[in-house]
C-alpha cells in the first residue's frame, strides 16, 4: 500500500490575502490551494489512501475543500506547532493501516505533477527514501549572523533545493521521526532531513520549478499565471446568418467575389458567411454580435466589407488573451455553386484571419429543394469557431 501525507496545519500567515484564512484555503483559479495539492494524490492511480493533517480550528475550512474527495481520503488528525511535530501525527495516524510506502508533501504546493509522484515512486527501489528537488542554479551568498553583509559565497555545485513530494519506507521514516522526538530534536525543516538524522539513504528526483510552495501574496498571482499556462481554456462559439438575394451580378462569400445573376441584399456587402463566422467568434468569448457592434441602423456600415467586423471579432479575443484555433463554415444554398471557389475562400479567411489555411473549414451543401434556400431565395450559413484562452 502507498499513503500520501499531506501537512495543512501551519497558520501560513506570511501568505494570507485577505488576513483571515490560512493560506491551504485560500483560492487559486478557483480552487482552495488544499483541494489542489491533495486531487493530484486523489486522482494517481498508484496511491491508495491519502491522510491530511490539519490545524484544530480549521475543521470547517477542510471540510469545505475537501468535501468530494471519495473514498481514497482518511480522516484528517491533528497537528502541533511544527511541522516537524505535524507529520509525525500524520505518521502515527497511518501506522494502524501501516502502508508500504508514504509520500510526504506540504498542502501549500498546489502545483504537484503526477509524473513527479511516480518518479519519486520508482526511486525508492534503490533507496530507503526519494525526494523531489531542483538544483541550485543562482550563486548563494553567506550572511553576517548579525547583519546582511557578505560573509562569504558558498559553493552551489551538487546543491540541491529540497522539496516535496518526499517518498519514504513507511516503518522507516516513521521510526527516524520517532527517534528524533526521542533525542529531543524538534527543529528539522523537512523529513529528507530526519532521515539522514536516521542514517537512511535518500535519493534526489528531479522536480520542476513550477512546483512552488506558497509563501507570500506574491506568490498567489505566480500560481495562477502557472495554471493558466498549464491549463488554458477552450471555448466553442456558433453562428447562424441568412441573407435573401436581390438583382444584382455578385455575391460575397468569405470575402470571395463570385458572378452570380442575383446578388445578396443587406446593409453591408452582405456576406453571409462571414458574419456566421464572425458571429461564431464573439460568441466564443460571450461578446453579442455583429448586430451590437456593427448596427444596421448605422449608415458608416453600408456597403461596409464584412472583413471589417471579422478584423473586429479577431481583435476583441487578441485583446483578452486569446487565440483562435481553427473556424468551420457550412453554406446552404442551391447556386452559386461553392466548389469551384472554395480553395480562393480559404486562402482569403487565412489571410484576414492569419491563421495556416489547414485551420480553416469550408464546405457547402443543399436543402434538396426544401425551404427558402431551396427555393432559392438566399443562402444561409453556419459556423463554429474554437478559442483557446489563455
Amino acid at each position: 500500500m502507498i499513503a500520501a501525507l499531506i501537512v495543512a496545519a501551519g497558520r501560513g500567515i506570511r501568505a494570507q490575502r485577505d488576513g483571515t484564512a490560512p493560506k491551504q484555503y485560500v483560492e487559486v483559479a478557483g480552487e482552495s490551494v488544499l483541494t489542489r495539492s491533495s486531487r493530484v494524490f486523489l486522482e494517481h492511480r498508484q496511491i491508495d489512501l491519502v491522510q491530511v493533517v490539519i490545524h484544530p480550528d480549521d475543521i470547517e475550512l477542510y471540510k469545505a475543500a475537501l468535501h468530494d474527495a471519495g473514498s481514497k481520503l482518511a480522516p484528517p488528525v491533528f497537528g502541533g506547532p511544527t511541522r516537524q511535530i505535524s507529520t509525525l501525527a500524520g505518521l502515527e495516524a497511518l501506522d494502524a493501516v501501516a502502508p508500504d510506502t508514504v509520500l510526504i508533501h506540504d498542502a501549500a504546493r498546489p502545483l504537484l505533477d503526477p509524473a513527479t509522484i511516480t518518479a519519486v515512486i520508482a526511486a525508492l527501489k534503490c533507496a530507503d527514501g526519494a525526494i523531489a528537488a531542483l538544483p541550485v542554479s543562482d550563486t548563494l551568498k553567506r550572511a553576517q549572523t548579525s547583519t546582511r553583509k557578505i560573509a562569504s559565497t558558498v559553493e552551489r555545485t551538487d546543491m540541491w533545493r529540497a522539496i516535496t513530494p518526499q517518498a519514504f519506507d513507511f516503518k522507516k521514516i516513521l521510526d527516524a521521526h520517532r527517534m528524533a522526538r526521542d533525542a529531543g530534536s524538534e527543529n528539522f525543516t523537512d523529513d529528507a532531513s530526519i532521515a539522514e538524522f536516521a542514517g537512511l539513504n535518500v535519493e534526489l528526483v528531479d522536480g520542476r520549478q513550477t512546483n512552488l510552495k506558497i509563501t507570500t501574496p506574491e506568490d498567489f498571482t505566480l500560481a495562477e499565471a502557472y495554471l493558466r499556462m498549464a491549463t488554458p481554456e477552450l471555448r466553442i462559439g456558433q453562428g447562424y446568418d441568412v441573407h435573401k438575394f436581390a438583382a444584382g451580378d455578385h455575391v460575397w462569400l468569405c470575402g470571395v467575389k463570385i458572378p452570380h445573376d442575383c446578388c445578396l441584399e443587406g446593409h453591408s456587402d452582405a456576406d453571409v458567411a462571414m458574419h456566421a463566422l464572425t458571429d461564431a467568434i464573439y460568441g466564443a468569448i460571450g461578446d453579442g454580435d455583429i448586430g451590437q457592434h456593427f448596427p444596421p441602423s448605422d449608415e458608416q456600415w453600408r456597403g461596409a466589407a464584412s472583413k471589417i467586423f471579422l478584423r473586429h471579432a479577431i481583435a476583441k479575443v487578441a485583446a483578452l488573451g486569446g487565440r483562435i484555433v481553427n473556424v468551420d463554415i457550412t453554406i446552404i444554398c442551391e447556386v452559386p455553386k461553392i466548389g469551384p471557389h472554395r480553395t480562393a475562400m480559404r486562402m482569403q479567411l487565412a489571410s484576414i484571419m492569419g491563421l495556416d489555411v489547414s485551420r480553416i473549414g469550408v464546405k457547402a451543401t443543399t436543402s434538396e429543394g426544401l425551404g427558402f434556400t431551396g427555393r432559392r431565395e438566399g443562402i444561409a450559413a453556419l459556423a463554429i469557431a474554437s478559442v483557446m484562452m489563455a
